[in-house]
Formats: structure tokens, sequence, C-alpha cells
């Protein structure tokens, strides 16, 4: 290396310390560290829960000049900086680069100091943003939608994921508890919330792996149809009602809500974890299509996560839009529950999860992570990272309360305003565990 070459490195390695020390010092005690790409430890080599690794002298400025989470994201995806330990901690200090840079003085002057940086000119292989196209929520553009995030890999899925593949919040009696215990709950509180009976025909709608018609039509004695937009999710969840001699009472086709041939209707129709993927602008017409599918004194237990109401939405590209979720949307309950009744529903229990999404997704985390060289046999790393990133972040967000999850449980009346529902919830908690 040239004296010069050595030269820029230390103007670079100074830069990066004054940079660390400007946006992060002072962070108390439990904040995380960094390591730059000489070995040298900011702002000391205590332990802690994680640590920011900077893979080049350029890393800050590909991390911080765009001024965008996405921006941010995407150094993370290709391999500008990776965090050692806790993902999740590493949004408080996020909270904290935010609240230290308002104003757009300061922001100038980060930005001039930034460049100061070397720009590091590096080709971004392996997953990029989505590129749905065509009009928003129409069928078509929906099945890109879909397809991009779900048809990435039924083994990637299955590898950090439950036994039964639900990739929905679990719930939890404990929070020590194991996963496939908590979710395998959760299937039995819907089912039981939905009060089936055997010989009742059950929608659940964006079943995924059918995890939750494999339960009901096994567990509880119905005729369960799933639909999916994702072929691969379809076939692997019909092998598994193949496998389980189901197949007389059970299927899951390749279907969008809208197509749904309304006909003699169903029992009980569920929604779990589908929603977001609606669109704000077609809550009307989602709950008109699920009313006009049930029969009169049937009930649907809608399960998707909200946003909070006093958040505005983010402008401009998003991580989650660019790399997750292409097109997803989140209301607040009061807009779902609103939307509900307009389409003539009664809202009969309203019921939050957000503790158990947090516990979920820290579930799912770990098993990732303990997956990586196992994960890199059928995606790449920065399909890996998306999940990772991702789903660190969505557990910050249901932990501080940013994001919230419920279970809404609703009624087409019958004739004379009959609900056929019971007068207490007392069944719904009496369950084969008790």
């Amino acid at each position: 290396m040239t004296r010069t070459a050595e030269h820029s490195l230390e103007e670079a390695r100074a830069f990066t310390l004054h940079l660390l020390d400007d946006l992060f010092g002072g962070q108390g005690e439990g904040a995380i560290g960094a390591r730059l790409w000489d070995g040298t430890l900011w702002p000391d080599g205590r332990p802690r829960p994680a640590t920011v690794v900077l893979k080049h002298p350029g890393a800050l400025r590909a991390m911080l000049l765009p001024g965008t989470e996405l921006g941010l994201a995407e150094a993370f995806l290709y391999d500008d900086f990776d965090v050692e330990g806790e993902v999740e901690s590493v949004f408080a200090l996020a909270d904290g680069l935010a609240e230290r840079t308002q104003g757009w003085r300061r922001k100038l002057s980060i930005g001039q100091d930034l460049l100061k940086l070397p720009r590091r000119e590096a080709s971004r292989t392996g997953r990029g943003p989505a590129r749905a196209s065509g009009k928003i929520h129409t069928l078509e553009r929906d099945r890109q939608s879909v397809t991009y995030h779900y048809d990435v890999s039924n083994q990637f899925f299955g590898l950090w994921l439950d036994r039964r593949m639900v990739y929905s919040s679990a719930y939890f009696h404990a929070e020590n508890e194991a996963l496939d215990t908590a979710q395998e709950r959760k299937l039995d509180l819907v089912c039981r919330k939905l009060r089936l009976r055997p010989g009742q025909r059950l929608l659940d709608i964006g079943c995924g792996w059918g995890a939750l018609a494999l339960h009901a039509a096994r567990h509880y004695g119905v005729d369960a149809t799933g639909i999916t937009l994702s072929r691969p999710q379809a076939d692997l969840a019909n092998e598994r009602v193949a496998a389980e001699g189901l197949q007389a009472r059970c299927r899951v086709k390749v279907l969008d809500y809208r197509e749904m041939e309304e006909g003699e209707g169903f029992d009980a129709l569920a929604s779990i974890g589908m929603f977001e993927h609606v669109g704000s602008a077609l809550l009307p017409s989602y709950f008109e299509k699920a009313f006009r599918l049930l029969k009169p004194g049937g009930v649907f237990l809608n399960h998707g996560i909200a946003s909070r109401a006093k958040d505005k939405p983010v402008r401009g590209a998003s991580f989650t839009d660019g790399y997750v979720f292409p097109d997803g949307e989140l209301a607040p309950i009061h807009v779902t529950l609103r939307a509900a009744e307009e389409a003539d529903f009664e809202v009969r229990d309203v019921e939050s999860l957000r503790e158990h999404y947090a516990l979920t997704l820290r579930h799912w985390v770990r098993r990732l992570e303990a997956a990586h060289d196992e994960a890199l046999r059928h995606v790449d790393e920065p399909t890996y990272r998306v999940w990772r990133l991702f789903m660190a972040g969505s557990a910050y967000g249901f932990a501080t309360g940013r994001l919230s999850i419920y279970q809404a449980l609703l009624v087409k009346a019958a004739e004379g305003g009959r609900s056929g529902l019971p007068l207490t919830r007392r069944d719904w908690y009496i369950s084969k565990e008790s």
C-alpha cells in the first residue's frame, strides 16, 4: 500500500470516528457499538447487545448520505455494513439518529462530512426491488406483488417458521414458550372464535401453506377451502392435505378472493395475515365481498396488522414497499372497523395481539440467523438480509407500539338480527389444554 493510500485510509478512519461520536455518542449504557473495517472498536471494546460492522472506509457514506430509510436498508442488504448480535436493538439507534439530525442546517453539515469519506462503486447483485406493473391493486398487479414475496422458496420459509409454516402471529401463554406450541394454540383460538362445528364450510382467505384449513378440517370436522395467489404455497399445502388423507374435505386453490364464487355461501370465513395486501381504497369492496360469501348467521375473523391513527403515511419509497410487501398498506383499526360496519357486518369482538407478534418475530429472527448457511442454499445473501432486517424491524415496531395487530370477529346477522352467538366468550378460552 502506498503512503498516499495509507493516508487516505487514516483520514477515512478519523472522519468515521468523528461522525460516530457526533451522531451516536452518549447513547448510554446498553447502546450498540461499531467495528471499523480495520478492526477499530467504537466507542470502546466493552460487550454490547449489537455491533455495527462497517465493511469499508466509505460505509457510513453509503448508509447515511441518501438520507432515507430505503438507502440505509440497501446499504445493509448489499453489505456496506452488517450487524452482529441483536439486530432489533439497532432500530432504537436509528430513532436517536432521526432526533439528532433534525433541521436542514444540521443535515447539510452532516452531508458535508459524509462526502469526505470515499465512495465505493459496487455492483448490487441478487434480490432487487419489486417491479410490479399496472394499476395498483388490480388482480394482475396483486399477483405480481404476492408472488414477489411468497414465491421465494418454500424451503427458505420452512427453515425458520414453525413446523406447520404459519406465517402470522402466534398466541403465547408465556414468553419462553416454544413457537410450535404457540402457533398451534393460535390456530385453535381462531377455530374457537369462529365456533366451528362438524359439517360447516370454512373459507380461509390468503391461506398460505394451509395450516389453518388443515387444522380446522382435522380437529373440527369442517369442509375447508383455502385460497392463495402463490402456486408454490398451494402445491405444498395440497401435498400436506393428501399426506393426511383429508382431500375429501380440505383443499387449497390458487385464487384471489375477488374471484371466489358466492354460490351457497360459507358458514365461516377467516383472513389471517392477508388483509395488509388489500389496500385502503379496496377495504369497502373487500368487506362487501366477504359479506356476500357468508351465509346469514355466518362469522368472519379478520386478523391483520394496523398502523397508529396519529402516524402520517411515509413519503417516498420505503424498504418494506420496495423489498418486502410491494403495495402493502396498513390502516388504523378504526378505519377497518368502519369499512366492515358499512358493509353491514356487526362487530362482535376486537382483540389486540401486539405483544404476541413481537415474540413471534423474535423467534423467527433467531431461527433464521441460526439457519444462515442453510438459507443460502435456497436464496442469495441479500434475500436473507431482507427477511432478517424486515422481521427485526417489525419486532421493534410491535414492541414499541408503532404497530399493532387485531383479530376482529364480525357477524352477518340472520333474519331479525339474530347473531347465533352465545352470551359470553367463555368457550373461546376453554381449550383442549385446559
